[in-house]
């Protein structure tokens, strides 16, 4: 008999889905990983984040063969599979009995999205649609899912409220995580599946991804590189640290909400607008070296402003983001030359 209940979390290779692996093993639970490991930026890296949990790489680097954690045993298991497999998916949520699931895989980046929307139907939609379908056929009762602080578009109304209409996307990732929400509110209607939506904004920390700003400033300053620095570094960001982030993903996930209803969907974010060369100068006071700057116009499906209003998350999960930016970038850049300096060599694109 199940002590502790069994989660499911796609993305287990990516940024968050690696720090919520963490803390839910730390915390007793039984964790099983999901991830493609494709290429959208360094595989090394991302098998980086597995070893960190005990999974080799030569055994998570086979598709749809389940492997153990060397470290935590079976508390811990991770497999290669793509979302959108219509055979393989099934079949693990069949042997395995999930309680509950956080699906955080996704074709990520806004930019990405221009050159190859392709990707982003096949992981956020078909995949997502192949998630909810295997919840309702294996009597999974709560799915937490990650959408995104990109449906709001081009809002001038700040602070973003989970209220505001959102039709109006602006990129096609933007659109794919609307549709997300969509899904699942008639999935949550139709099943009595427990859906809770989080609306990510821009999240930052120790093993962030290479092509988030975090990341893609400290390299560059830290490597004596021209700074690419979009619309005069006027952009305003919700920079939220990854452990405040995980706090609030794993409260939902374990946590009964005030709010009963079936459907629910959150911000989760900082709640305080940082601009982006406020952001730089962090870093820079950090590495003790002024940025070389390249001052480039807005580009195409960015937006100007995002900050997140997270009343609801506080009032029905007790989220309670602490982090200040200086603390958070300075944990960020610690992470980064230590890992650069183990890894030397290694490339980030």
């Amino acid at each position: 008999m199940k002590t502790k209940k069994t989660i499911l979390v796609t993305g287990a290779a990516g940024f968050i889905g690696f720090h919520l692996a963490k803390v839910l093993i730390k915390q007793g639970y039984t964790v099983v990983g999901l991830d493609n490991i494709n290429a959208y930026y360094d595989v090394h890296l991302k098998f980086a984040r597995l070893n960190e949990l005990g999974i080799d790489r030569a055994e998570a680097e086979v598709f749809n063969a389940l492997c153990s954690s060397r470290s935590h045993g079976l508390q811990m298991q991770f497999i290669r599979m793509n979302l959108e497999d219509r055979t393989a998916l099934p079949k693990l949520f069949k042997e395995l009995k999930f309680d509950m699931v956080c699906n955080l895989a996704a074709q990520a980046g806004v930019r990405y999205s221009l050159e190859n929307p392709e990707a982003y139907i096949d992981s956020n939609i078909n995949g997502f649609l192949n998630i909810l379908e295997c919840c309702r056929h294996h009597n999974v009762n709560r799915l937490v899912y990650a959408s995104s602080s990109s449906v709001y578009g081009n809002s001038g109304t700040v602070p973003f409220q989970e209220s505001a209409n959102v039709d109006k996307p602006i990129s096609l990732y933007a659109a794919t995580k609307k549709s997300n929400e969509l899904m699942a509110h008639s999935y949550a209607h139709l099943y009595g599946i427990e859906t809770i939506g989080l609306r990510f904004f821009t999240v930052y920390g120790p093993w962030g991804r290479p092509d988030m700003a975090m990341f893609l400033f400290t390299d560059a300053i830290n490597n004596n590189r021209p700074l690419k620095v979009f619309n005069k570094g006027k952009h305003s960001r919700d920079f939220t640290y990854i452990d405040d982030i995980v706090s609030g993903v794993v409260n939902t996930l374990l946590a009964d909400a005030k709010d009963s209803a079936l459907y629910k969907l959150y911000n989760i974010g900082n709640s305080v607008p940082v601009e982006l060369m406020d952001f730089i100068q962090a870093i820079e006071s950090k590495l003790g070296v002024e940025a070389q700057k390249q001052m480039l116009p807005m580009q195409p499906g960015d937006v100007n402003q995002i900050w997140a209003d997270v009343r609801a998350l506080q009032k029905d999960y007790n989220y309670r983001p602490n982090t200040s930016v200086e603390d958070g970038v300075a944990a960020f850049v610690d992470w980064y030359q230590s890992y650069y300096k183990t890894n030397e060599g290694v490339q980030i694109n």
